[in-house]
C-alpha cells in the first residue's frame, strides 16, 4: 500500500505555525498582515474559493480586505482598483480571483501587480526569478504546495525523474521549473504529445505530478511501483464526487507514494497563498 500523503494534515500545521508568527507580531504591536482579493462577477466556484481564503485568512488572524466588482466593469476600473491597492500599506498581497470577463485582458491585469504583492506568483517578474532558480521569488501556490509536500514527507528530488503532465502557467510551467530547482531530471508533457507515448513516459518518472483536469486519466499502466504522485487534477463526477487525475481506486496500491483527492493538493494551495502573504510582508516590514 502506498504512503498517502496527506495534505490537509500539512496545510493545518503550516497555518498552525503561521497564526502562532502573526499573533507574536500583533503581541508586539505590529500590524496583521493584509490580503487583498479581487472578484469580478458571481460565479459559484470563485465566490466559494474566494470565501475560503477569507476563512483562512480569519483563522490565522491576517486582515482581508475582499472586493467584488460587477461582471460588466471595465478593464480600466480594475487597473485603478489594483493601483490603489499597489500602494496602500495595509496591503501585504494582491489577488485577482481568474477567469476574468472576456472584456478584461486577464494579462494586463497579472502585470498591473506590483511583484511584491504577487501572491499568486503570476507576475513575469516573479516568473522570470523562479525560471533563474532565484529563491526570492513568489511562487504560483499549488506547485509551491507539491514542494513543501515532497519535503514534508522526506521525499527525495535531487538526482530523480520527474514527470509534469500539463504545461499551464498556473501549475505546470512553475511546477516543472521548481523540481528542475530541486534537481530533478524533469519531462513536461502536454496536449501535444502523443497519446499512445504518455503511458511509457510516465513510467519513468520517479515523481509524477498530473495537472490535466482529465478524471481518471493515470491508471496502472502509467506507473511503476517505486513512484510518488502528486495529483493535482480536479473533476466532479456526475453524481457530484470530487476526483483527480488519477484512478486512485487501481493505482493507490501500486506505487510508493501518492495525494488523494480531496484532501491531498488542494487544502495546500490556500496554505501556500497564506505564506506567501507572510513573506511578502516580512519583506515590506524589513524594507
Amino acid at each position: 500500500m502506498a504512503i498517502i500523503i496527506d495534505g490537509a494534515k500539512l496545510a493545518q500545521e503550516i497555518r498552525t505555525e503561521i497564526k502562532a508568527e502573526v499573533e507574536e507580531l500583533i503581541k508586539s504591536n505590529r500590524r496583521a498582515p493584509g490580503l487583498a482579493v479581487i472578484q469580478v462577477g458571481d460565479d459559484p466556484a470563485s465566490t466559494i474559493y474566494v470565501r475560503n481564503k477569507f476563512k483562512a485568512c480569519a483563522e490565522v488572524g491576517m486582515e482581508s480586505f475582499g472586493f467584488t466588482l460587477e461582471d460588466s466593469v471595465s478593464e480600466q476600473e480594475v487597473l485603478r482598483l489594483i493601483s490603489d491597492l499597489n500602494t496602500d500599506s495595509r496591503i501585504d498581497g494582491i489577488l485577482c480571483q481568474l477567469p476574468l470577463p472576456t472584456q478584461i485582458d486577464q494579462n494586463k491585469i497579472i502585470f498591473a501587480i506590483a511583484p511584491d504583492k504577487d501572491v499568486d506568483g503570476f507576475h513575469p517578474y516573479n516568473v522570470g526569478l523562479l525560471l533563474m532558480g532565484n529563491p526570492e521569488a513568489l511562487v504560483a501556490c499549488t506547485p509551491l504546495g507539491c514542494m513543501e509536500m515532497l519535503k514534508a514527507y522526506g521525499i527525495p528530488t535531487r538526482g530523480k525523474r520527474a514527470v509534469v503532465i500539463g504545461r499551464s502557467n498556473i501549475v505546470g510551467r512553475p511546477m516543472a521549473a521548481l523540481l528542475l530547482s530541486a534537481d530533478c531530471t524533469v519531462t513536461t508533457t502536454h496536449s501535444h504529445t502523443p497519446a499512445e507515448d504518455l503511458p511509457g513516459i510516465c513510467r519513468e518518472a520517479d515523481i509524477l505530478v498530473a495537472a490535466t483536469g482529465k478524471a481518471g486519466l493515470i491508471t496502472p499502466d502509467f506507473i511503476n511501483s517505486d513512484q510518488v504522485i502528486l495529483d493535482v487534477g480536479i473533476s466532479r463526477t456526475a453524481d457530484g464526487k470530487i476526483v483527480g487525475d488519477v484512478d486512485f481506486a487501481t493505482v493507490e496500491p501500486l506505487v510508493k507514494a501518492i495525494t488523494p483527492v480531496p484532501g491531498g493538493v488542494g487544502p495546500m494551495t490556500i496554505a501556500m497563498l497564506l505564506k506567501n502573504t507572510l513573506t511578502s510582508y516580512r519583506r515590506r516590514m524589513a524594507d
